[in-house]
């Protein structure tokens, strides 16, 4: 999947951070360091994302929240989840 390699320096401290996080999302340093890149620098371009936006809008029947309700609905969705003993998202 991943074909690019990159080697950088970092500080001790930078480090240290990059493997906190990692343990805390129990996930590997790359991944952590892949998706702070994806959030400093964006996944597309600004047009394929407004492409998407008017696709998804396109969709008819399918009920729309609005993002807190959405936020809400997905939590309890989890907190069901965690009580039939799935596990937590990397981010709840």
């Amino acid at each position: 999947m991943y074909s690019e390699r990159l080697q950088i320096l970092i500080s001790k401290e930078q480090r240290r951070r990059l493997e906190a996080e990692a343990g805390r999302r129990k996930a590997s340093v790359a991944s952590v360091i892949r998706d702070a890149v994806d959030a400093e620098l964006g996944r597309g371009s600004r047009e394929d994302r407004l492409r998407a936006v008017a696709e998804i809008a396109k969709i008819k029947g399918v009920p729309f929240l609005p993002p807190d309700e959405l936020r809400k609905a997905i939590d309890e969705a989890r907190a069901e989840g965690i009580d039939r003993g799935f596990p937590r998202s990397p981010a709840g």
